[in-house]
């Protein structure tokens, strides 16, 4: 047991379960910095011998050693897409919790995780899948401080959820020519406010001429193409509904892919059945064999230069409102964008306020005879 000043403030210094804990007393006080040790002293005890059912020795790895054996086995049973996003999760985890043991983890600390994300500017969505890595890392500690918070009412930061919108006819050709990767003659000065990435057009054509997501487009081979049916056949999906279903090929999203392609073998190589559609590069150095590891970037630039606010994911809302709009049946929809149930059809589909218009006009123009004088109404009423 030992207190020691440093300027004003007092700290304590022990050993726990061979690890060395050093902190502040936050006092001026060294009664009070000796029972500020007793007191963290016994906190970790307690921790330490409160769950019985699992292994002590458990408890004492700092988080970031338990997060690394708990990737382990998640990449085991995940896709990489999913091990992607888990690893981003566990990255803002390490950089405020990684060095504390997991014993020290508790209700207060994930409170205090939450406001410092939150002025960091992270969306409560993003903090709350956050946590939930958090205490599915703790396993058993972590299912304790998750009772407690969800009977506190404070495990979950509440928002307002992001319903997507659907893009005007306006907005899309805007995107389109910021999309385009200007010609360059010899001698003429590049626009450095112009698209640089020639797979940012192919990849919003893609979103919305077929509905498909992201990540199904970041993966997509060219074996997924039978450009000679005109015919597009999906990979692994995000659900089962998804996986695996053609979507034909219309005459704009035709003509951009035939312009990708002889760029593709121009610059990159053959089109090869097992290469990527969007290769991962560095450096204009492709390598076919691999994906793309996210078109964000391009994305955020030629949203920016479009001067529209939308998320790519709105380009999937965009198509499935214009099926819908264009006459497409429900089951004709869910069968392009791969839902599983009508409900989700629903969350997509976005009845722009131009097909309202025409639908309430509708009841007009199908009514017999005249529109009777504003005053008639009331007479009549009154009678």
């Amino acid at each position: 047991m030992s207190v020691y000043r440093r300027g004003e403030t007092w700290h304590y210094e022990f050993w726990f379960a061979s690890v060395r804990i050093r902190e502040s007393a936050k006092t001026t006080s060294k009664t009070v910095a000796r029972e500020a040790e007793k007191r963290r002293r016994r906190e970790l005890e307690e921790g330490y011998n409160g769950l019985a059912t699992e292994d002590r020795s458990k408890r004492v790895r700092t988080f970031s050693e338990a997060a690394a054996s708990f990737l382990v086995d998640y990449q085991l049973r995940h896709r990489q897409n999913s091990l992607t996003y888990m690893r981003y999760c566990i990255k803002h985890l390490n950089e405020h919790v990684g060095d504390m043991m997991l014993v020290e983890i508790g209700v207060d600390t994930v409170l205090a995780y939450q406001n410092a994300r939150l002025r960091e500017k992270a969306s409560p969505k993003c903090i709350n899948e956050e946590v939930m890595v958090l205490l599915s890392v703790m396993r058993e500690m972590g299912d304790f401080i998750r009772v407690r918070m969800k009977r506190d009412k404070t495990l979950n930061l509440s928002y307002e959820p992001y319903e997507g919108k659907a893009l005007g006819a306006d907005e899309v050709l805007a995107l389109y020519e910021a999309a385009r990767v200007p010609e360059v003659a010899p001698g003429q000065k590049k626009d450095l406010k112009a698209t640089r990435s020639p797979m940012i057009l192919p990849a919003i054509a893609l979103a919305l001429n077929t509905t498909l997501r992201r990540r199904e487009i970041e993966t997509l081979t060219w074996s997924r193409f039978n450009f000679l049916k005109d015919i597009l056949t999906v990979g692994r999906s995000k659900t089962k509904a998804g996986t695996g279903r053609t979507i034909p090929i219309n005459s704009e999203l035709r003509s951009i892919l035939e312009d990708y392609r002889k760029w593709y073998e121009s610059e990159i190589g053959p089109a090869q059945p097992e290469s990527y559609v969007f290769p991962f590069g560095r450096n204009r150095q492709w390598d076919p064999s691999r994906p793309i590891t996210n078109l964000s970037t391009a994305w955020e630039n030629v949203r920016a230069k479009a001067g529209i606010r939308a998320r790519f994911h709105d380009l999937r809302h965009t198509a499935i409102t214009n099926l819908l709009e264009g006459g497409a049946s429900e089951t004709t929809v869910m069968a392009i964008a791969g839902h599983v149930s009508q409900r989700m059809l629903k969350h997509y589909a976005h009845t722009r306020t131009e097909a309202k218009r025409r639908a309430v006009e509708s009841i007009v123009t199908r009514r017999d005879g005249e529109i009777p004088a504003a005053g008639s109404v009331s007479r009549k009423v009154a009678s």
